[in-house]
């Protein structure tokens, strides 16, 4: 949590920094609500910088859990694994949980560019 959320958060600022403000004073002029404002302006121009954010953040997201459970050793974790793989100079071992993570992440990666894509289009119909 503590690695990813700057990521998003940094993306999303940047995001709400360039909002079109042509858009936010068309907006102002006819008195459009504040939820409608969110819904129909902020959100579809916000969006794109929250997916690149995720998507930077994903791998980094494993990484780092990874590098906790190596540090923390908590028992039946690929991180303890990992660790007794390295210390037992068990380079299969080794080699295959290291590959097992690659995996997990990318899986986990293109299960979530899924829902991030499914999301856009769901912005777009509204």
């Amino acid at each position: 949590f503590l690695m990813v959320l700057p990521v998003i958060y940094t993306n999303v600022l940047e995001g709400i920094g360039s909002l079109d403000p042509s858009m936010t004073e068309m907006a102002r002029v006819f008195s459009i609500s504040l939820p409608r404002r969110i819904r129909y302006i902020c959100l579809p121009q916000v969006f794109p910088y929250f997916q690149a954010g995720c998507s930077v953040s994903l791998g980094l997201c494993w990484k780092s859990g990874i590098a906790a459970e190596v540090i923390g050793i908590p028992e039946g974790s690929i991180g303890e694994r990992l660790q007794q793989a390295k210390v037992y100079l068990d380079t299969p071992d080794l080699f295959a949980w290291t590959v097992t993570i690659v995996l997990v992440s990318l899986a986990f990666e293109k299960f979530i560019s899924y829902l991030l894509k499914k999301g856009a289009l769901l912005l777009e119909r509204m």
